[in-house]
């Protein structure tokens, strides 16, 4: 009888409406990898004591978020289900094994405006990966690395204003794997870190978004917290393999990896290139960009049949998908961003492609 009543109480704790998600990330967790932070238990098919149940009625999602949460970082990254092992396993340790959102000295590795460590970078050229020294430095507004570790010059110095970080871990091929990019001479580059350590690559991860909060903060003063937090970093909106033909729509198709960062849609010859092949910039539908499902009629040379057209004011852009299923996520993706409207600070960046060499 025990067992029954202990059921129906955790099946109505279940009603409420903050207890019908992971409280971490949303969905079912990952809380079964990690048996020294916590105990998952099944509220249908588990036996419960009275203490349990009395345990989870003062202590749902909310009262649960107001004691690890009370001093939770704006900048810090939240992660959901669908972000990578890596950043939910450590969002849960931080939360409950260390406490971090409890005592704000725990948070020192990523709020403090300087860190200083070695990564595994790989090598533009080469392919290896090879341990580099990285600072990065609130001060300087700067993230820079160097390719020897008694090197008094960086190889490279990145400024904050246009750094992005995003996990990367299928395709650098480790579950740490962390991609970095910058513009240089207007175009973007790419760097592909990873550590050993779980806690390692998320802490700086999370300094790189510290650091880019503080730079907006001075950079925007009115600006509120919900306006800033999304801008520290991004995820892509879209990448994977597509076919392209070149400005004179004569030329054969070639395959090349395609990455979507916000307004820009970039193509390389291998998803790990430092730079790319092109980049094509995609407006707003009121500046007159469009996304076409399908190919002009005499289109040939394609080997793949789901074409797509990009309509810009100077030109089509032509591409091909590989099955159906990709290219409806591909138009998907595209027709987001093109139904946004344009930021003033983007027509600068329109105004350099058009007028790219």
């Amino acid at each position: 009888m025990a067992v029954e009543r202990n059921k129906r109480l955790l099946q109505d704790l279940l009603l409420n409406p903050g207890n019908q998600a992971c409280a971490d990330c949303g969905a079912p967790g990952i809380h079964r990898n990690i048996p020294q932070v916590s105990k998952v238990k099944s509220v249908r098919l588990d036996a419960w004591e009275d203490d349990e149940v009395k345990f989870m009625a003062s202590n749902g999602n909310s009262a649960a978020k107001a004691k690890y949460e009370s001093k939770f970082p704006a900048f810090y990254y939240r992660p959901t289900f669908i972000d990578c092992q890596v950043l939910r396993e450590q969002w849960i340790r931080a939360k409950y094994e260390r406490k971090e959102f409890i005592c704000i000295e725990k948070q020192e590795p990523y709020s403090a405006g300087y860190r200083e460590g070695f990564l595994w970078k790989r090598g533009r050229d080469n392919g290896q990966f090879l341990s580099r020294k990285f600072i990065l430095s609130e001060r300087e507004g700067v993230l820079k690395y160097f390719n020897k570790h008694d090197a008094k010059d960086p190889k490279a110095v990145l400024r904050l204003e246009q750094i992005n970080a995003t996990f990367q871990p299928m395709k650098i091929g480790n579950p740490n794997g962390l991609q970095i990019t910058y513009l240089k001479d207007n175009s973007t580059r790419n760097i592909f870190v990873y550590h050993e350590d779980g806690k390692e690559i998320v802490d700086w991860f999370n300094a790189i978004r510290a650091a880019r909060f503080h730079y907006l903060q001075v950079a925007f003063p009115g600006a509120s917290d919900a306006d800033l937090v999304p801008k520290l970093t991004r995820n892509y909106g879209k990448e994977g393999y597509m076919e392209k033909t070149g400005p004179k729509q004569t030329e054969g198709f070639k395959k090349r990896w395609f990455t979507l960062d916000d307004r820009r849609l970039m193509y390389f010859k291998d998803p790990l290139d430092a730079f790319a092949r092109g980049e094509v910039f995609i407006g707003s539908k009121e500046n007159s960009y469009s996304v076409v499902d399908g190919l002009p009629p005499a289109t040939q040379g394609n080997h793949w049949q789901y074409g797509i057209t990009i309509v810009t004011p100077d030109r089509k852009f032509l591409f091909a998908c590989e099955t159906e299923n990709e290219r409806r996520i591909w138009m998907e993706a595209f027709q987001k961003v093109i139904d946004r409207a344009m930021l003033p600070q983007e027509y600068a960046v329109e105004a350099h492609f058009k007028h790219k060499p």
